[in-house]
């Protein structure tokens, strides 16, 4: 057939080119029953090549992104030092009006005042530019969500992620100081000072600690997915001071108390400061060591850097705030009917005449201001308008736990200090 129409004309070789061209294109052509098949939906089977399956993919997919915004356009801020909210807002363009709305939102007010540098806020903004959401992110695990309903209010809720919580034990004896032997004995700093806050109604730690001293604490860790995530609360410990012994164990109301149900929490703490030395006692005989004269020393003075916060060592209210060339800085707290305490030579006060302070709210800074020879704070104490020893004075405690939740609490309380108990056995036996 080759040679055939290899001897044909040219002309008639072209033209039978042209009919097998043809041919072979209405060969290629689909059918109508091919075309049909193409364009239904109703198949058991997915077909190579076919182009549904991707349709339907993306069509469902800019459907999830409708549903999470879209058209949300997400700014991360970072804290600065001074910054407040009224800053952060007019930075990033939003109005003194949706600020207002946004602290209309429970809690909303009280948590965004607790911003620090270094925290991370985010804020999510329509096409039209309107604030929708802002996200908090409080610690690893939780974060404060503040979104905007359809009809332009503000709600506050909180997003906890799951934990799984273990126990961990640290022990140690002090040879130089608390803060060292909690170092050592692995504790984070906030672990450190949540011990300190947990046994300070107690314990003066910058007078009371001495070598040979011994605490034991039993600690909640936190792991997210198998993943450690970060420490919790202080679940039980006990602290061996001077050779008496204080216990405490966490009740399910937040409230710590002692095996037999006391309040650990006091009216008043020990010291309004926090691991700094005494510089000058009690003393009612004392030599004033600026004029040389024998008079009263009717508080305890506290060594320490200018800045170093000074606390309110019980709630109430401010009747004095103000400065004068023999104080300096000061400020008196009165605390009910009975009590009243002083802070004198702050280097700066935080709190105004009026104002209500709670037990262990920052109130000032430590500083030299006033007839002084060095930085430190003078801590008094007076019950009935008379001065006496901080350190020694009966202080007023906290209500007890109820009666009726005794039975529960001591099966608790005996669980956790047996494992203190073992877990510290352990730890001797190993290093033994």
């Amino acid at each position: 057939m080759t040679q055939f129409i290899h001897h044909l004309p040219r002309q008639h070789r072209i033209v039978i080119a042209l009919l097998l061209g043809l041919l072979l294109i209405i060969a290629l052509l689909p059918s109508e029953q091919a075309s049909a098949s193409r364009n239904t939906s109703d198949v058991d089977e997915i077909e190579l090549g076919k182009r549904y399956q991707l349709e339907l993919q993306l069509h469902e997919a800019e459907l999830a992104e409708q549903e999470l915004g879209a058209d949300i356009e997400w700014q991360n801020y970072e804290v600065r030092s001074g910054d407040s909210m009224a800053r952060i807002f007019q930075r990033l363009g939003f109005s003194a009006q949706e600020l207002h709305r946004v602290t209309q939102a429970e809690d909303a007010d009280t948590i965004l005042r607790r911003i620090h540098p270094g925290n991370t806020l985010r804020f999510a903004n329509n096409e039209d530019g309107e604030l929708v959401q802002v996200l908090y992110e409080l610690n690893e695990l939780d974060t404060f969500l503040i979104t905007r309903d359809e009809e332009g209010r503000f709600y506050s809720e909180r997003e906890s992620k799951e934990f799984e919580v273990r126990l961990g034990f640290a022990n140690a004896t002090i040879t130089s100081s608390f803060w060292n032997a909690g170092v050592q004995a692995g504790l984070t700093q906030g672990q450190i000072m949540s011990l300190a806050e947990l046994f300070g109604w107690d314990i003066d730690f910058a007078l009371d600690i001495r070598p040979g001293d011994n605490f034991s604490v039993l600690y909640e860790q936190r792991y997210i997915d198998g993943e450690f995530a970060g420490y919790g609360r202080i679940v039980a410990a006990e602290f061996e001071n001077q050779g008496d012994n204080f216990q405490a164990v966490r009740h399910e109301n937040g409230d710590y108390y002692t095996p037999e149900g006391k309040n650990m929490r006091q009216s008043f703490l020990r010291a309004p400061v926090s691991f700094n030395r005494v510089s000058s006692d009690f003393n009612p005989r004392r030599t004033h060591p600026v004029t040389g004269r024998v008079r009263p020393h009717n508080g305890i003075d506290y060594a320490a850097a200018v800045g170093t916060p000074v606390m309110a060592s019980g709630d109430g209210r401010v009747i004095r705030s103000g400065y004068n060339d023999l104080n300096g800085n000061y400020i008196f707290i009165q605390h009910g009917e009975r009590y009243i305490t002083k802070y004198l030579h702050l280097n700066r006060r935080h709190v105004q005449q009026g104002a209500r302070v709670r037990q262990g709210q920052t109130i000032g800074t430590v500083g030299a201001t006033g007839r002084v020879t060095g930085p430190h704070l003078h801590y008094e104490f007076l019950v009935d308008g008379v001065h006496r020893n901080p350190r020694t004075v009966d202080l007023p405690a906290a209500e007890s736990l109820d009666p009726d939740k005794m039975p529960d609490f001591k099966v608790i309380a005996e669980q956790r200090l047996a494992k203190l108990e073992s877990q510290r056995r352990i730890m001797l036996a190993m290093n033994d």
